[in-house]
């Protein structure tokens, strides 16, 4: 079956205090965005969700730097929602999709195949890491600790058969929706499980993310 990457790539600079989206930062001296798509290069197809704006940028950079890699340039919406929507529309037949944070670019292969791996088992996949940090909750009447032994991150890709996720972003949005999985899990009959994610998949927002991530590139 064919494998289908959709990577989102729509945030902004903001938390960097840079003018640059982060995706299009460099990471030892290559756009964050490219090493991203890199690590699907073996998948059949590579679509890619930009905001409106940045379209002709990415082209730009594309351009200059010869990347080699072909893939599909996709609108982003307004939301993380909207974006992913947006990039199902360009799937036409059944296929495995991986929906990745154009902002992950350290995710290895062998995490990748063991997503893809659960999906053919009949549910969607998606990488969890154990909260490590103690957790409190604070409210009205101050503060409470929070019992940390089932509480997991989110990462990326997260990985579903594309018939199942096009239909789950059928319904109409929440601002619940933060991920594909809160998407998948609110669909009555789809079944969803998790496999264990790596500390490096780190998510690039802030300025020592971005440090971090170097140390891991060779």
């Amino acid at each position: 079956m064919k494998k289908v990457a959709l990577i989102v790539a729509g945030g902004s600079g903001s938390r960097m205090a840079s003018s640059t989206p982060k995706q299009f930062l460099l990471l030892k001296n290559t756009p964050v965005l490219m090493h991203t798509i890199r690590q699907f290069r073996s998948f059949d197809k590579i679509i890619v969700v930009l905001p409106t704006t940045k379209i002709n940028y990415w082209k730009k950079l594309c351009k200059e730097t010869e990347f080699p890699l072909k893939h599909v340039l996709t609108k982003g919406g307004a939301n993380r929602f909207e974006s992913v929507k947006n990039g199902l529309a360009n799937i036409t037949e059944q296929s495995i999709v991986a929906i990745h944070d154009g902002v992950r670019p350290l995710v290895s292969k062998n995490l990748i195949d063991k997503l893809i791996q659960k999906v053919k088992e009949g549910v969607g996949a998606v990488p969890i890491i154990p909260i490590t940090s103690s957790v409190l909750e604070i409210n009205k009447t101050g503060l409470k600790h929070i019992d940390r032994s089932n509480l997991y991150k989110l990462q990326t890709p997260q990985c579903f058969m594309f018939n199942d996720i096009r239909n789950a972003y059928q319904q109409e949005y929440s601002d619940f929706f933060t991920d594909d999985s809160s998407v998948f899990n609110n669909t009555t009959g789809y079944k969803i499980t998790s496999v264990l994610g790596e500390r490096k998949n780190i998510k690039i927002t802030t300025k020592e993310d971005l440090t971090i991530a170097e140390s891991f590139i060779q």
